[in-house]
């Protein structure tokens, strides 16, 4: 959800309806939130946290340390000062909405396809062990919210989601507080992970929750009838994989109407993706969810 997406009235009567949590789409991140260092607005976020509270629906933080969508002035920075600027930046922002929102997540996409470490600022300036900064910096901010680590593709197993688990399996060796894995779940049409519910269930035996954060099924555009019944059986497995799982806490779609999807604007010539289409009615995307949970 977005201070735009609040504001169109039919979105916001659909969102009411359908979602029980929301996700703060920009308004907390890094460029939203500091813009300079050390001056903090939440005029944004704290519009939607309001939405969501009249609606009766939970929120989800996103995101707190992410190498897009910061302020030039972070990247700039030498390393000690740039380390200090992200403790500064989580005990405020996570601080401020302590109580308010149920989880946070901490990091947002650290690793590459191959399981390598993106080589961020924060990572290249920082190394390895800014992850666990950052989630332990979070928990003293609010204590009670869960904390996760949020990345695409790692839906299924592969090179990038064994080097999630990694993470996470030496997270909870060490002591580092993390609550949750987010798998974002951008999929391409007829593209859900045989090994989804597989993937899902080794990360909660590991001893955390596991949610599907980001999810939208994209298809090349027109879309058809064809397309339309395809879509739907992937959002039905993902649902199913999920519910098969009992620690998958959740499923958010990155926006509910094709309206409001961020697709078109990435990849071009693409959309269509989630489960209402540009004029609010129920795609069979919708439906299959429905029965799913059911």
């Amino acid at each position: 959800m977005t201070v735009s997406e609040l504001e169109d009235t039919p979105n916001r009567v659909l969102t009411a309806r359908e979602a029980g949590v929301i996700t703060v789409g920009n308004e907390l991140k890094w460029d939203a939130t500091e813009p300079s260092r050390g001056q903090f607005t939440f005029t944004g976020g704290d519009r939607i946290w309001a939405g969501a509270v009249a609606a009766g629906q939970r929120v989800r933080g996103h995101t707190l340390v992410w190498h897009n969508q910061t302020p030039q002035w972070v990247q700039d920075l030498p390393a000690d000062q740039l380390r200090q600027a992200m403790l500064d930046h989580i005990r405020e922002v996570a601080g401020h909405y302590r109580g308010k929102v149920f989880a946070w997540d901490v990091v947002n996409e650290a690793f590459e396809e191959n399981g390598s470490r993106r080589q961020s600022f924060w990572q290249q300036k920082l190394g390895d062990g800014y992850l666990a900064e950052a989630f332990r910096a979070a928990r003293a901010a609010d204590p009670d919210a869960k904390l996760y680590y949020n990345d695409y593709n790692i839906d299924g197993l592969g090179a990038k989601s064994d080097a999630v688990y990694e993470l996470v399996r030496s997270f909870k060796q060490q002591g580092v507080p993390i609550d949750g894995v987010g798998l974002q779940g951008h999929l391409l049409l007829g593209g859900v992970p045989a090994s989804l519910q597989q993937n899902l269930q080794r990360f909660a035996d590991l001893g955390v929750d596991v949610a599907i954060t980001e999810l939208d099924v994209r298809m090349t555009l027109p879309a058809d009838s064809t397309k339309l019944a395809t879509q739907a059986s992937d959002y039905g497995a993902v649902a199913r994989s999920c519910l098969a799982v009992p620690r998958c806490v959740g499923i958010t779609t990155w926006a509910l109407s094709d309206k409001h999807s961020w697709i078109p604007s990435v990849f071009p010539g693409q959309g269509a993706a989630l489960p209402f289409d540009e004029a609010f009615a129920p795609k069979p995307a919708y439906q299959a969810l429905v029965t799913a949970f059911s």
